[in-house]
């Protein structure tokens, strides 16, 4: 008899922590990908700014590096923030045709 009340027991609790688990995973991942889409979005500008720059800004281009590298190691959302950060800063370079 107190094999299925420890059973029953063992069930409850990992049921409620499924019911709390489950739903942050889902969170973490949903912003996860969140933040790679905008980066990958800031990279492609980027590189757009890029080839349509009148001449080479070497800062950007060190810029540009650096977020494709961080890209290429997949890591988690402040990867991705710091990946968008370096290629937001290096389109600005290159929109703005100038080395600051």
């Amino acid at each position: 008899m107190w094999l299925i009340w420890l059973g029953g027991g063992v069930l409850l609790v990992a049921a409620g922590a499924a019911t709390t688990l489950v739903p942050r995973w889902r969170t973490r991942q949903q912003e996860r990908r969140i933040a790679w889409s905008a980066a990958r979005a800031a990279i492609d500008s980027a590189a757009v700014s890029r080839d349509a720059a009148p001449r080479r800004v070497a800062e950007a281009e060190r810029l540009m590096s650096q977020a494709e590298l961080v890209a290429a190691d997949h890591g988690g959302v402040d990867a991705a923030r710091l990946a968008a950060r370096y290629a937001q800063q290096a389109d600005r370079l290159w929109r703005a045709g100038h080395d600051d």
